[in-house]
């Protein structure tokens, strides 16, 4: 009787311990041994590659001027067959869909007038400073505004998360962190300690392992700030492997020792009435 009473609190004792990791698991920034990293860490600007589309849109006081460096914008209206330009100083229509310049192999785009332009390697706003000064010095607009936006920049999150997906990038500087939170966050059978990043890096793919629970190696990891194409896959827990095996509720899972406590309480009873 004693032994069968000890079994019982030692599986309780087991299955409270589990319990409580589990939930420790679930902790972002747990450890952080460098706050001087986080405090200092500095948001890298995304760069132009190759095969990045962008929509580059001139405008200026003088609308006529700035019309032959736009491309044309169509309707997204299925009965539409027309199009139409954007001129300066125009915004573009919710209901129109705009050409934009995709970056060749040689990272190079072919703007109007001004001819090739090199593109790849740059920020966005250091983009539109080079063509605005090249429209300036070669006399062609006098005072332009040149606004660079993307068009088909994105990353990829799957695995753990929400909503599982690919996420529009449309700003400079985005980290693992905000794609995550655009994919609703990791549910919580999601590894927080085990997020990977894959990247294409030169002629080959790299894969990032990054510690949400880590702040210090998390900020100081090159994967902190993503890329356009990067692909985020967060690590489903033990528990969630489990469960999509045929025979899943085996010697660790919670209805395994629930199962166990009930049966010892049990023979328990039966053994003290007998």
């Amino acid at each position: 009787m004693k032994t069968i009473k000890y079994l019982f609190i030692a599986f309780v004792a087991i299955f409270m311990f589990s319990s409580c990791s589990s939930v420790k698991n679930l902790v972002y920034y747990e450890k952080v041994s460098d706050m001087s990293i986080i405090k200092n860490a500095e948001l890298s600007t995304i760069l132009l590659q190759p095969q990045d589309k962008l929509s580059i849109v001139v405008s200026s006081r003088e609308p006529q001027l700035a019309a032959m460096f736009n491309l044309a914008m169509y309707s997204n209206n299925a009965y539409s067959t027309g199009s139409s330009s954007i001129t300066g100083g125009n915004s573009l229509s919710s209901n129109g869909y705009m050409m934009g310049y995709t970056i060749d192999s040689n990272g190079d785009i072919d703007f109007p007038v001004l001819g090739k332009i090199h593109a790849a390697g740059s920020t966005r706003e250091k983009l539109a400073e080079l063509i605005k000064q090249k429209l300036i010095s070669s006399n062609q607009i006098k005072d332009p505004v040149v606004t660079v936006e993307y068009l088909n920049l994105a990353v990829t999150v799957l695995g753990e998360v929400s909503r599982p997906g690919r996420f529009a990038i449309d700003r400079d500087c985005v980290t693992v962190l905000d794609v995550l939170g655009m994919a609703g966050d990791l549910t919580i059978n999601g590894v927080r300690q085990n997020v990977a990043v894959v990247r294409h890096e030169g002629n080959e793919n790299v894969l990032y392992r990054l510690d949400l629970a880590d702040a210090s190696s998390l900020y100081a990891s090159p994967a902190f700030n993503v890329q356009q194409g990067d692909v985020v896959y967060v690590a489903p827990n033990h528990k969630r492997q489990r469960e999509s095996t045929v025979n899943g509720n085996n010697f660790q899972s919670v209805s395994f020792w629930v199962s166990i406590a009930s049966f010892l309480t049990s023979m328990a009873v039966l053994v003290k009435n007998w």
